[in-house]
């Protein structure tokens, strides 16, 4: 509750450091269209009001917080005659949306100067044109260097991702072409083997025994078990001595692909019993043809599908074809993320994820959340070097859904925590990286999805927390 006193005068606006240096006529025109007035304990204005008022305190104390999430939370307190708070920055008319930027509260009877907005601003025009126009100045030119910067931020960041995702999709690639291209001579192989098995000594019965076999062969390949070196080495020796043993040629050449399919000893007996003796080394061979051939289609298979999971991670990641506002799973634009950055994790660092399956989907600005988890990713991995251990976990949080990435790097030191979210702020060499980006994270998490974005650090452990609200922010509304 506010009440107006009038009793503004020129000896006293004087007395206040903003207008010592005010001419006579000049205090009495601010006394004219300005007042003084009495405010009860309670808020003087909320954020994102219309800023129509500028406020200079006389006496009593006052409060300045900032919405987040749904918390107020406190960012000043003075009791310091002559502060000053409201529509400050007027000056700048239509560059900036004139609302307030903050809440104050009073905590105790307090008395303000109080003039309007629209007389600040036609104030710091007559009066202080070059004032107005460097201030003017200064505030676009800062804010065009952001916007340029963020820029060849993003430009930077996005060809590091595209070169990361050209070497990821070039390997498999490659080994699909291999295997296509050693598939055509094998094929070929295959059916010279089969012709000459056919022109032989085997009879009907026999070559139809063998094309039984050659089925298994292949039903053995996508049921091969996995094994170590030590193991695979071990069954190519006894694979190798028992090709030597019946005669067959090329023994250590084939061992290595009967071993990868699953084939040991005794299946090659039964081969064996299977086929005349003058005819068991063309047999072999046509099954090892057979078998390589399995091993290649499913060497292509394997290709193709991770180049499959690659695209369909960066059109993931980058929200191609998406509505900006969506509903989305945040496991989801994780795991994407950590595709477009594998290039980027070192063999040393173990990433490990501890996804609550129940958490439900999320309301939110997917592509734009994924920068947020490159910013914080890549900033973990530069801070862990080349070993550590990442973790990304997520849960439910009452209305709100958590994602914690941890890191067991050196730690954030503490005389400049409290500064990693401001712009262009970075702890990075010059000339290493562009910053931090954590500037842009917290206007992603707190200003557009109206959530929550916190840092706690200590010697071998980083952890930043985001809450997002489960209900989202509505199409266009930010805070």
């Amino acid at each position: 509750m506010t009440t107006t006193i009038p009793d503004c005068t020129p000896d006293l606006l004087r007395s206040l450091f903003l207008f010592e240096s005010l001419s006579e006529d000049r205090l009495r025109f601010l006394c004219e269209h300005g007042s003084v007035l009495r405010a009860e304990p309670g808020w003087l204005y909320r954020e994102g009001e219309d800023a129509t008022c500028f406020y200079v305190l006389l006496d009593g104390s006052l409060v300045m917080s900032r919405r987040v999430v749904d918390e107020e939370v406190e960012v000043n307190r003075t009791s310091i005659r002559g502060s000053y708070v409201g529509a400050w920055n007027a000056y700048l008319g239509d560059l900036v949306p004139q609302v307030y930027d903050q809440s104050v509260r009073v905590t105790e009877p307090s008395t303000f100067f109080e003039l309007d907005a629209a007389v600040l601003r036609q104030v710091m025009v007559e009066w202080f044109p070059m004032a107005q126009h460097l201030l003017s100045g200064l505030f676009q030119g800062f804010t065009n260097r952001q916007r340029t910067v963020s820029q060849r931020e993003r430009l930077l960041a996005l060809g590091s991702l595209s070169a990361g995702l050209t070497h990821e999709l070039n390997n498999p690639a490659a080994a699909a072409v291999r295997a296509t291209a050693t598939l055509q001579q094998r094929v070929s192989k295959m059916r010279e083997k089969l012709a000459a098995l056919a022109s032989g000594h085997l009879d009907e019965a026999a070559l139809q025994t063998l094309i039984k076999f050659q089925d298994e062969a292949a039903q053995r390949v996508a049921e091969a078990p996995t094994l170590s070196a030590i193991e695979s080495s071990d069954r190519e020796d006894e694979v190798a001595d028992w090709l030597d043993q019946h005669g067959v040629g090329h023994a250590y050449e084939l061992a290595p692909t009967f071993v990868a399919a699953g084939v040991d000893e005794d299946w090659l007996d039964l081969v064996a019993n299977a086929a005349p003796p003058d005819s068991l080394t063309g047999a072999v061979h046509w099954l090892y043809y057979t078998v390589d051939t399995e091993l290649l289609m499913k060497e292509i298979t394997d290709s193709t599908t991770r180049i499959s999971t690659l695209v369909e991670a960066a059109k993931q990641y980058s929200q191609m074809d998406r509505s900006s506002h969506q509903t989305v799973d945040l496991r989801e634009l994780l795991d994407s993320t950590l595709v477009m950055l594998a290039r980027k994790i070192p063999p040393g660092v173990q990433v490990v994820k501890k996804y609550d399956e129940s958490l439900p989907a999320v309301p939110a600005y997917a592509a734009e959340l994924n920068q947020v988890w490159t910013n914080i990713i890549d900033n973990a991995l530069q801070a862990m070097g080349e070993a550590g251990r990442l973790t990304i976990s997520t849960h439910s949080d009452g209305e709100y859904a958590t994602v914690k990435i941890n890191d067991s790097g050196p730690g954030i030191p503490e005389d400049v925590r409290d500064r990693i979210f401001e712009p262009f702020f970075t702890t990075k060499p010059i000339g290493h990286g562009t910053g931090l980006g954590l500037d842009i994270a917290w206007r992603i998490v707190v200003n557009k999805h109206r959530g929550y974005l916190k840092v706690s650090s200590e010697p071998g452990s980083t952890t930043f927390v985001v809450r997002l609200p489960l209900e989202g922010p509505r199409i266009g509304e930010t805070t």
